[in-house]
């Protein structure tokens, strides 16, 4: 199973790339020398991403600007990989958006585009990318879940459910792979420090803590980590407390000061 210390002269190809935890696990990745493939929608603070990393460690990073939720962009990022001559040793699926509203409230084309990105996407490149590593006896594949995958969240309905997917997607496909010598692993967050999580709350966590929890989980035989202790213990507490009361409690967390 290929690790991060591995990583030497390989490529990590890593969604969500120019900033936040994505970022933090390219910096990571690029201290073992390893080489990267940054994907992203944003040409501009990608490519800063990319031209920093170069200079920091001396690897080679190829920045792909991409919106990944358009219709075959997947498929459209392997074919740039493939004519760059980039095998793929590790998939780092990051990329996420999130969207806080109640469903009612909610422009359903948006919520279409967050499944379509935390989903169909994943689910896509995670596919055309798993094939090739099971022929070569070698790989792994980080994706990127929540805490939220482990209870339904009103206000964050939406997002909840996506990252439920991604954590129960990666569990099977962990199970599919474990004989193959591929790495499957989930890494799941709770409140980061990120562009889309900007407010620095107490309690929350920087995404370098977050990028060291998937390093670590690289190591491990497991389907599943969650990042942090704190967020550890109340993924094991909200899944002993049935699904409609914790749906109760966490639509008046999420509504208090409306």
């Amino acid at each position: 199973m290929t690790t991060a210390s591995d990583m030497k002269g390989r490529y990590a190809l890593i969604t969500g790339g120019s900033s936040g935890i994505g970022a933090a696990i390219a910096d990571e990745l690029a201290g073992h020398r390893a080489n990267l493939v940054l994907v992203a929608r944003d040409a501009e603070r990608l490519e800063k991403t990319a031209a920093a990393l170069r200079e920091r460690h001396g690897i080679a990073v190829l920045s792909v600007a991409l919106a990944l939720d358009e219709h075959g962009a997947p498929r459209r990022l392997m074919e740039i990989v493939r004519k760059a001559g980039i095998d793929v040793e590790m998939l780092v699926n990051n990329a996420g958006v999130s969207m806080r509203a109640m469903v009612a409230d909610s422009d359903p084309a948006r919520l279409r585009q967050l499944v379509d990105l935390n989903v169909g996407a994943l689910t896509e490149l995670t596919a055309l990318v798993v094939a090739t590593m099971v022929r070569r006896g070698r790989g792994a594949v980080v994706n990127i879940a929540s805490t939220g995958a482990y209870t339904p969240a009103p206000v964050l309905a939406a997002y909840a459910a996506s990252k439920a997917y991604v954590l129960s997607f990666t569990q099977a496909l962990w199970a599919e792979t474990r004989a193959s010598g591929v790495r499957v692993v989930a890494v799941s967050p709770g409140q980061t420090r990120t562009p889309m999580n900007p407010r620095p709350d107490r309690g929350k966590r920087q995404p370098a803590q977050v990028a060291r929890t998937v390093l670590a989980a690289l190591e491990g035989t497991g389907p599943a980590v969650v990042d942090g202790g704190r967020n550890k213990v109340t993924s094991v507490l909200v899944r002993m407390v049935p699904p409609r009361f914790m749906a109760a409690l966490a639509l008046r967390v999420m509504t208090r000061g409306r």
